[in-house]
């Protein structure tokens, strides 16, 4: 294990700057979100990211947190380690998902792993483990792609061997959601309880009541409105790698898609929600890693790991459950139709929020998961 601190160059940013200035963003028969990102507002991002944003100062940012970087089955894997207050801080692996990064749970971080300068308890306090995704940022490229449940053995390893935790808390959310379950199917005796906002595990039966009818309808169209992007990457990524190479721009406009479609709106544009200068950032992890690629073959990894994998998976660790109601991309399901799957300790119904919930409601997040964190432990 050896410490890391991001680092860009002057001359490396300014290459993805003049290629971004320099992109053409073609005339398209349907403005706004309707068909794919709006090209008014890559157009809007674009100019903030030449011309208004301060790199060095996200680059602070994200040097804010101790960074390592430890070598695990072979592979390269970059994570945070914040070591929280007192001597008996709990610890907690945060897993982000796509088209996020570790920078999804920056508003969260420090208050969970130090509560008392918030005006919390100290006895609230997590040693917060945030990894990167393989492939993802700065974790190391694998030779073939890995999915969510290879990803979750890594993810053991690291917590118990390198850092050498005899037991740890985990929460996820989108790919997230998928490597916690995993934690908590496979290594359930090493984790105390895990933690989501998106349930990914489920049977793949027919619903019987008109609640899960309902739901099952909802999730069938979301998939068809949100989730091409899901079936292209899972199957058939090559094509998309190859357009996506030498253009960070068009990098931005796939991730942007995302933000917009599966967060909680409103009648807010997605900048007024994340914050232009927050979504570059996020956009930066895959552009200056030159990770983006690699980050699409995440999905090819979870098909050669197998989807039914995800029906016939039962989770034994306890589960806590965030529902937020504005994730349009997979809503809260009933509670009956997840406990064929899940081990349902805490049910949250959340007022607001969508897919990104630690960025969209940081507040509600963080009480959820302190709330959660203070019975997990000691159940």
């Amino acid at each position: 294990m050896r410490e890391f601190v991001i680092d860009w160059s002057d001359a490396e940013v300014q290459a993805v700057l003049d290629r971004v200035a320099a992109a053409r963003i073609p005339e398209v028969p349907v403005s706004g979100w309707g068909a794919g990102c709006d090209p008014a507002f890559l157009e809007k991002f674009r100019q903030h990211w030449v011309n208004g944003y301060d790199w060095r100062a996200a680059m602070a940012d994200l040097n804010r947190f101790p960074q390592f970087i430890a070598n695990v089955d072979g592979l390269d894997i970059h994570f945070v380690h914040i070591k929280g207050e007192g001597s008996a801080a709990r610890p907690l692996v945060m897993t982000h998902g796509w088209p996020g990064s570790i920078y999804e749970f920056w508003a969260c971080a420090e208050e969970l792993a130090f509560p008392s300068r918030f005006g919390g308890s100290a006895e609230d306090a997590f040693d917060i483990v945030m990894p990167t995704l393989p492939g993802y940022g700065y974790s190391g490229k694998p030779a073939a792609p890995l999915g969510p449940r290879g990803t979750a053995g890594l993810w053991n390893k690291l917590m118990t061997e390198v850092l050498g935790y005899s037991s740890y808390l985990a929460q996820g959310g989108d790919w997230g959601s998928l490597v916690t379950s995993f934690l908590g199917a496979d290594h359930a005796d090493d984790v105390r309880g895990i933690h989501l906002n998106m349930l990914p595990f489920r049977r793949f039966t027919a619903p019987d009541d008109e609640e899960s009818q309902q739901w099952s309808a909802g999730l069938e169209a979301a998939s068809f409105l949100y989730g091409g992007y899901s079936h292209l990457q899972m199957t058939k990524p090559n094509a998309l790698a190859m357009m996506a190479a030498e253009s960070p721009l068009g990098q931005a406009a796939w991730i942007l898609e995302r933000f917009h479609d599966w967060g909680d709106l409103g009648e807010r544009e997605v900048d007024e929600v994340f914050g232009m200068d927050h979504l570059i950032t996020n956009v930066m992890l895959y552009v200056m890693p030159d990770s983006f690629i690699s980050a699409l073959y995440y999905y090819h990894g979870l098909m050669l790991e197998g989807m039914s994998s995800l029906a016939q998976t039962k989770v034994l660790a306890p589960l806590a459950y965030a529902a937020f109601p504005g994730d349009a991309l997979m809503a809260p399901p009933p509670r009956h139709f997840v406990e064929q799957t899940y081990n349902v300790a805490r049910w949250t119904p959340m007022p607001k929020g969508g897919h990104f919930a630690a960025m969209e409601q940081p507040r509600l997040f963080i009480d959820d998961v302190r709330a959660w964190g203070r019975d997990a432990w000691t159940a």
